[in-house]
């Protein structure tokens, strides 16, 4: 076999732009894939255009382009997207030689710095300040390790393994806030309305998924601060389609710290011991919607 280049894929972040360059010997195999076969996104943008001949394929792109997506934590901007290669059968159309490939990319900026042209010198406060000021809430959702203390480096799971994931939200000068999920559905596409679609958290905080038999998917309680909100949630992939990728999006939202959990504005989880609905803080009975369906 031939030597695998030593970066098959490599990426740079400029200001407004991502530039992705691929060499053709993808998987270190010598045998070169097409350029044709190699898209990036969700709305699998083409690479710049380009000879046979050429070795490597370039792909540029504004960070809103190619159906990437936006992640905000604490800290930074994080653009997502990724190259996807999908071989396409050449000579004999019965069999394919390669495997499909997706690499994601990602592309982090800080949020608590200025970034813009340094040849700008403003005489208003930097823009920073501003959103401090301006009393902006910045939501997060992570993948976590086992015992939370840290993001998870990878977003590949083994069925019979357990997603931590954990909800955040920094409000600076804000009034005390506590933060609720009220819900959160699982798709093949990062279109949260697309088939087929899984509701995990629904009914304005009820972790349905925990509902079934073979789960122990739940909240965890108590919190470890207000802003802060986890769940565990067991692996799983949908039935019936190979694809091994799932986007899961939640609408996070926030209500002051000292109203009490309501029907509207709760975290309830099934407790398997007890066989009733549990809320994370609360009385109980703002959860037996939970189980009726009838949540605001």
């Amino acid at each position: 076999q031939a030597a695998a280049p030593l970066h098959p894929v490599t990426v740079q972040c400029q200001e407004a732009q991502v530039v992705v360059t691929v060499h053709r010997d993808l998987f270190g195999t010598g045998r070169l894939v097409r350029a044709v076969d190699l898209t990036l996104g969700s709305a699998a943008c083409l690479p710049l255009a380009q000879s046979a001949a050429e070795t490597v394929v370039t792909f540029v792109a504004g960070l809103h382009e190619c159906g990437s997506t936006l992640q905000m934590t604490p800290d930074s901007l994080i653009y997502k997207t990724s190259l996807s290669y999908k071989p396409t059968p050449s000579g004999n159309p019965v069999i394919i030689r390669t495997n499909a490939a997706v690499v994601p990319i990602e592309c982090h900026y800080p949020r608590k710095s200025n970034v813009s042209s340094n040849a700008i010198r403003p005489t208003w406060a930097p823009f920073h300040s501003t959103l401090s000021a301006g009393e902006r809430l910045m939501f997060s959702l992570r993948l976590m390790n086992d015992d939370w203390s840290t993001e998870r480096l990878s977003n590949g799971f083994q069925l019979g393994e357990s997603l931590h994931l954990q909800a955040d939200v920094a409000s600076g000068d804000h009034v005390p806030l506590r933060l609720f999920v009220d819900d959160c559905v699982a798709t093949l596409s990062p279109d949260r309305n697309s088939s087929p679609r899984y509701a995990l958290i629904d009914l304005s905080g009820c972790l349905v998924d925990g509902r079934s038999d073979d789960t122990t998917s739940a909240f965890i309680s108590p919190r470890p601060r207000q802003e802060t909100l986890q769940f565990v949630v067991d692996a799983f992939k949908f039935a019936g389609d190979d694809r091994n990728l799932i986007y899961i999006t939640c609408h996070l939202k926030v209500s002051p710290a000292d109203q009490a959990p309501n029907p509207l504005n709760k975290a309830c989880f099934f407790n398997k011991a007890s066989s009733l609905w549990a809320p994370v803080e609360g009385t109980g009975d703002i959860c037996s919607c939970c189980e009726t369906g009838n949540c605001p």
